[in-house]
């Protein structure tokens, strides 16, 4: 085959796979939480592994990259058990009303994410009445799964410089990692880090932006086995 036949067929190989990905991805109706996700991190990870095999060894390559990759994506660093999903509903019923929003991410992570006034006052760093309600809460459900490790990240908006910003996101941080331990979590399983206001997901060129910037984040993983 020719320089330009292998090159044709790339992108045939690829698609094939993708279309096959993408019905293992909509077949999961009937199946467990856990089920599903292992399902869509396979079909997720045969399009990944389909792409790279295919820039090293065409359409051959493509297909021996979907294998692999449906292998590693149906494994993936992280899985949503079965205590996991009792997690996430025990959260959502406790952050009722209070702002702090539950989700599980793409890569099968808890992810609590704590707005300003949901947490902390302005320039601050102690924890609010709401908050220290919710990780009270929460401090329990990571007692009933173990295994979980936890990273918990401090945000600011844009306004000050980074020599206010920077410490503050990090105190936030550590103010809620100290609760938790408080309430008897072990420090080994929890990282901190703050991020300043380097990763906004709003426009701080209005105060609603500036609002949803100044957060706090917190996720929980279990390492698959």
């Amino acid at each position: 085959m020719n320089n330009f036949q292998h090159t044709h067929n790339i992108p045939r190989a690829i698609a094939a796979v993708v279309v096959a990905a993408s019905i293992a991805i909509s077949g999961c109706a009937n199946m467990s939480q856990t089920q599903q996700d292992s399902a869509k991190g396979a079909g997720i990870g045969a399009a990944a592994g389909a792409v790279l095999g295919a820039l090293t060894g065409g359409s051959k390559g493509a297909a021996q990259g979907a294998v692999i990759g449906a292998g590693a994506g149906a494994l993936g660093g992280y899985i949503w058990s079965t205590r996991m999903q009792e997690q996430k509903k025990q959260m959502e019923a406790a952050t009722v009303g209070t702002g702090i929003g539950v989700s599980q991410t793409a890569d099968n992570r808890l992810k609590l994410e704590i707005p300003a006034d949901a947490g902390f006052a302005s320039g601050r760093s102690s924890l609010s009445p709401t908050l220290v309600n919710v990780l009270a809460q929460f401090a329990t459900t990571l007692q009933q799964n173990q295994v979980t490790q936890v990273a918990i990240i401090g945000h600011t908006d844009s306004s000050g410089s980074d020599a206010i910003n920077n410490p503050l996101s990090f105190d936030r941080a550590n103010a809620t990692k100290d609760y938790l331990v408080s309430r008897g979590v072990s420090p080994a399983r929890i990282a901190t880090d703050g991020r300043g206001s380097r990763e906004p997901v709003a426009d701080n060129g209005t105060p609603a932006g500036r609002a949803a910037n100044r957060r706090v984040e917190i996720y929980v993983a279990e390492p698959a086995s």
